[in-house]
């Protein structure tokens, strides 16, 4: 069982590891297996790739995340000019129909409206824009409207997270009303936990995923 000592020194060395995070910029405590990190990041796509360096420690339950995003040099990007970024960024993702994706930008953060066929259109638009400088968050409000049979939406997904090598099938359930995907069950990472989500929502028809695991750290 790893002490909120080694759980901390270990996420630390993580962030250390990830080259798309300052590490010396970001603080971390550690208390039952909840992380805590703090501190600044100069963009939004290193406060996020921070908390999911930190997730994927073995022994991490929960991430807590209060990183402040502080541009370098402050720069005096406009709303307008980020909402222009953005619109031109997704026209130009193949993997997302064209004008399906409405942006509406306020003091640096980005909500995305609409609507598109399945989560990995939806899942490209937020990944794409991630990177582009001014942006302090995110918000994704796309909906799905893909029309597929459900039926046998719960068992197509146990099927997919069975073929995994992390999952065993007695410890990962899932149900299905009408597309709304429920798991619950034990895993034994945060990473693991974000997989098990990850693969529902791949599914044809799924329209939202309820992620009830909970995160079991090994003896």
């Amino acid at each position: 069982m790893l002490t909120d000592t080694d759980l901390q020194t270990a996420v630390q060395q993580e962030l250390d590891w990830e080259p798309g995070v300052t590490a010396a910029h970001i603080g971390v405590t550690a208390r039952d297996g909840v992380i805590t990190l703090t501190g600044h990041v100069n963009s939004y796509a290193g406060k996020h790739a921070a908390e999911l360096a930190a997730g994927r420690v073995k022994g991490v339950q929960a991430v807590a995340e209060e990183i402040e995003i502080r541009f370098p040099y402050n720069p005096a990007t406009s709303d307008e000019a980020i909402a222009a970024a953005v619109l031109e960024r997704l026209s130009w993702n193949a993997a997302i129909p064209p004008q399906c994706v409405k942006v509406h930008v306020e003091k640096g953060w980005v909500t995305l409206t609409g609507e598109v066929a399945n989560w990995f259109q939806r899942n490209a638009a937020e990944q794409d824009i991630r990177p582009l400088k001014g942006i302090t968050g995110v918000t994704d409000h796309i909906t799905l409207n893909a029309a597929v049979d459900t039926t046998y939406l719960s068992d197509s997904i146990e099927h997919a997270l069975h073929r995994s090598w992390f999952f065993d099938p007695k410890e990962v359930s899932v149900t299905n009303e009408g597309g709304h995907i429920r798991l619950t069950g034990s895993v034994h990472s945060t990473y693991e936990r974000g997989l098990a989500a990850s693969t529902a929502w791949a599914a044809p028809g799924a329209k939202s995923v309820v992620n009830d695991i909970k995160v079991q750290q090994r003896q």
